[in-house]
């Protein structure tokens, strides 16, 4: 993809109910109803990004047992792709940070997914609360969790809808980010708390390296590790290239931060978009 040739491309932003849960969704491209759309303008192809970052919206969630949890966020990333579209669409999964292990959990627990590609970037797959990023989040998580649900809900329950904005609009200012959608929710004492219960599961349960679905699915993974990762170090890129060293298994080499989105989004869709070609070109 020649980053100099762009394109206007609409996106839409819906919510839908997923698994019990009122889910915020982001479609890029002219589709609505993958299901009903059998036009020949319908894509054969959906790329489907999985986030690090975790934003609950208020819900029901009776469906999906513990939907905020570990467990219950990949079978909701299922639930959507059951739901939402038709079995036959060639899938290319992008999963980041937490993201990545959701991916092959999902490629474990459904192998029949078809999906053609799957990037795992900044990969927390494993060791999580060894990391040095780790070492500071577990016990804030796990130890003292409740001391923050206690003092988020008494710092932001109270403050208005205006400040909240105030807040979220300087913060991106500074990012230099542009607000296209609205993130009010993330300042919300129970989004924060599902954040919190979410990433307490991180630091406890994502330990093991899933080396058998791994193994499994090799041929259709590309893993993208960072040299100053806090999350997954070097480290990690080292012992998963020297068990797996016929994989696609790569070290970043531009010292692109784990956070990428806010700095260095347009270089990671460039590398995505050139390693997709062969697998495009074959469709």
């Amino acid at each position: 993809m020649d980053s100099e040739l762009k394109e206007e491309i609409p996106v839409h932003e819906e919510f839908i109910l997923c698994g019990g849960a009122e889910t915020q969704v982001l479609k890029c491209g002219p589709w609505t109803d993958l299901f009903h759309d059998r036009s020949v303008k319908r894509p054969k192809l959906l790329i489907f990004i999985i986030p690090g970052e975790r934003k609950s919206l208020d819900s029901n969630a009776q469906e999906i047992k513990d939907i905020y949890g570990l467990n219950g966020q990949i079978e909701h990333k299922l639930a959507f792709l059951r739901t939402h579209v038709p079995k036959d669409m060639k899938l290319v999964l992008i999963g980041h940070s937490i993201g990545s292990y959701f991916t092959l959990q999902m490629l474990k627990r459904v192998p029949e997914l078809p999906v053609i590609r799957a990037f795992l970037l900044f990969p927390t797959i494993e060791r999580m609360s060894e990391s040095p990023n780790g070492r500071i989040a577990t016990p804030l998580l796990c130890w003292f969790r409740y001391v923050l649900y206690v003092t988020g809900y008494l710092l932001l329950k109270p403050c208005p809808e205006t400040i909240k904005s105030l807040l979220i609009r300087r913060g991106l200012q500074v990012m230099n980010l542009e607000n296209e959608f609205s993130p009010l929710n993330i300042l919300e004492p129970f989004c924060l708390a599902n954040a919190a219960y979410l990433g307490g599961q991180e630091m406890m349960e994502v330990v093991k390296r899933d080396d058998e679905t791994i193994k499994e699915h090799l041929c259709k993974l590309t893993f993208y590790y960072g040299t100053i990762d806090p999350w997954c170090p070097k480290e990690y890129y080292e012992d998963i290239k020297k068990d797996f060293p016929e994989g696609d298994i790569r070290l970043c080499e531009k010292n692109i931060p784990h956070a990428f989105i806010t700095h260095f989004n347009q270089e990671m869709a460039d590398m995505i978009a050139d390693s997709l070609k062969d697998d495009l070109s074959k469709m």
